[in-house]
């Protein structure tokens, strides 16, 4: 008689329940290491006030003092005002500008996706949208708008925005179409679902994926947009910090005091490596 051995095995244990992805991304070396430059990044520009001993606009008698120099630890500019101050509070600036183009532009970007996706007609007058927006060249549709609105914090956060829409519409719009000729939705269509729970419940949650790291990656492209802006001039007005504006003002002295640009060219490298990374990170991680 043989014995059941089989029967008498141990069950093997439960299969762990993998994580998100997105946290999975976020506790990989280069999610972390992102996640670090970003977050060390944001917290000097939330801590300005804290952590500057002058505000971004008092002058004093010293013009461009060396680093080191007693009450001003990164030196001061041209005019004598605090370079630390100007870097931290230009790194808040730079960050509440990002903060609601970005946004905004993803959101006004799903929206037309959206549209598009409800009917054949209104997917062509979108792509069109699109197209007229992405045949102007980043530079020359921020002249545009600084030509009607003038310099200054709302059309900066318009010109990131409405470059950003494109991008993220047609990127919807293609996750949508790929989705919706899966056989899930097939089957949910045979099922008797309606098409805006399908759309809703299944289609939307499957293709957001990309838009995530495309958030990351657009936070990227809005630093330079808004560094570019204020360095031409046509970005936050003066005497407003911004790191784009301190980097404009160190270029008559670089020879003299190259110190003046190294605290923007520090901060900028710093936030987008670390966006950068995070957006590598999530990519990574979804593909698999």
């Amino acid at each position: 008689m043989t014995t059941p051995t089989n029967l008498t095995k141990a069950a093997p244990p439960l299969a762990r329940r993998p994580r998100h992805p997105y946290r999975a991304a976020l506790a990989t070396a280069r999610g972390r290491t992102g996640l670090a430059l970003v977050g060390l990044v944001v917290l000097a520009g939330l801590l300005a006030p804290l952590l500057s001993g002058h505000g971004p606009t008092d002058q004093s008698a010293l013009t461009l003092a060396g680093p080191g120099t007693p009450g001003h630890p990164l030196g001061t500019d041209d005019l004598g005002r605090d370079l630390l101050s100007r870097l931290l509070h230009g790194i808040r600036a730079d960050l509440g500008v990002i903060a609601v183009s970005v946004p905004l532009g993803a959101l006004l970007g799903c929206l037309f996706a959206l549209a598009a996706a409800a009917h054949p007609v209104a997917d062509t007058v979108v792509q069109r949208v699109f197209d007229l927006v992405l045949a102007f060249p980043g530079l020359i549709l921020a002249l545009a708008v600084t030509a009607i609105l003038g310099p200054g914090r709302l059309p900066v956060i318009l010109v990131i925005a409405l470059a950003e829409i494109p991008v993220f519409g047609r990127l919807l719009r293609t996750g949508i179409l790929v989705q919706r000729g899966r056989e899930y939705v097939t089957a949910a269509r045979v099922g008797g679902t309606s098409g805006g729970r399908i759309l809703t419940r299944h289609v939307l949650p499957n293709a957001a994926d990309p838009l995530v790291v495309q958030i990351a990656v657009s936070l990227t492209v809005a630093v330079f947009i808004e560094g570019a802006m204020s360095f031409l001039g046509v970005g936050i007005r003066p005497p407003e910090p911004t790191l784009g504006a301190v980097l404009s003002q160190s270029m008559p002295y670089l020879a003299q005091a190259p110190h003046f640009a190294v605290g923007p060219l520090v901060t900028v490298t710093a936030l987008v490596l670390g966006l950068s990374l995070v957006a590598e990170a999530l990519n990574r991680e979804i593909r698999r």
